[in-house]
């Protein structure tokens, strides 16, 4: 025999205060779970801050609230250690590889966006099917085509290959965003006699800043602390990264200076913080338009 249901119960759940509290329980769930994350998040941060001022040469002791400050460390970083020339070198990396990249994956993207010609949709392919492979599995085989170009040891090897393995996300994602836009604003162009340059650059760019910044800022991060790749390629002290000097610096019997390190470290997050906070309204828009038109 069925059982017919409570309407007192029923006409409860669907009233205005039953809502309200369901509202307020999801609310409190929602913000139960950022501040969780958020505490996961900035806690290694700030400890690792702490660290950096911290007197001695381990982190291991350090508290929220130390008994005494201390600036030795970052002192010592540029004082004892190399650190200037790495970042120098890490710089010069981050920077030619955000700009050849760039120019590398926005071209393609456009022209496999725009154009029609024999082998594109095998090069769309081929593309798609690199970025399943983990970009370690190709170490061996790039690092003997370096040694044979004769760039071991040498940043524009790094630079190289960087650029190159940015080319097949960065061009899918590109080329999503340019299917996107209207196809209207370049036959007119056209009609006015503009060429594919000249659409290009006054039409396609400036309705692609947010793309192009998200892209910049990516290939801008993503040799900033590399680490595997950088010491399989540089031999030398004079052209070492930060990661691996940041790296040899705790490393050894006799390497234990960790509170450096922490300074070191804290130093390293400072471009790429300024840069997010410049570029946040950029990159936003860049994740929002990628995710609708991709």
């Amino acid at each position: 025999m069925k059982t017919q249901p409570n309407s007192t119960t029923a006409a409860a759940s669907k009233s205005p205060f039953g809502q309200l509290i369901k509202q307020k329980l999801l609310l409190f769930i929602i913000y139960a779970i950022l501040i969780i994350t958020a505490i996961a998040v900035l806690y290694p941060v700030i400890w690792i801050i702490l660290g950096s001022f911290n007197p001695g040469d381990t982190i291991n002791a350090t508290t929220y609230l130390p008994e005494s400050l201390t600036i030795k460390h970052y002192v010592n970083l540029f004082n004892t250690t190399n650190y200037l020339i790495w970042y120098k070198n890490t710089l010069f990396v981050a920077v030619m590889n955000m700009i050849l990249s760039t120019v590398l994956v926005v071209s393609a993207a456009y022209a496999f966006s725009r154009f029609r010609f024999p082998g594109r949709k095998q090069g769309l392919m081929v593309m798609l099917v690199l970025q399943m492979f983990p970009s370690f599995m190709g170490m061996i085989a790039i690092y003997i085509l370096l040694l044979q170009l004769n760039l071991l040891d040498n940043l524009w090897g790094l630079i190289l290959v960087y650029a190159g393995g940015s080319i097949p996300f960065g061009t899918w994602l590109v080329k999503g965003y340019f299917d996107g836009l209207p196809r209207s604003l370049e036959e007119a162009a056209k009609i006015d006699g503009a060429s594919h340059t000249t659409i290009f650059v006054r039409i396609m760019m400036p309705l692609s800043v947010p793309m192009f910044t998200f892209i910049a800022v990516n290939n801008f991060i993503g040799p900033w602390m590399d680490f595997i790749f950088a010491r399989l390629v540089i031999l030398s002290d004079r052209n070492k990264t930060l990661a691996i000097g940041l790296f040899e610096m705790i490393t050894g019997r006799t390497n234990n200076d960790f509170t450096t390190f922490a300074a070191g470290a804290v130093l390293v997050a400072i471009p790429i913080t300024l840069l997010f906070l410049m570029l946040q309204k950029y990159i936003i828009e860049g994740l929002k338009a990628g995710a609708n038109k991709g």
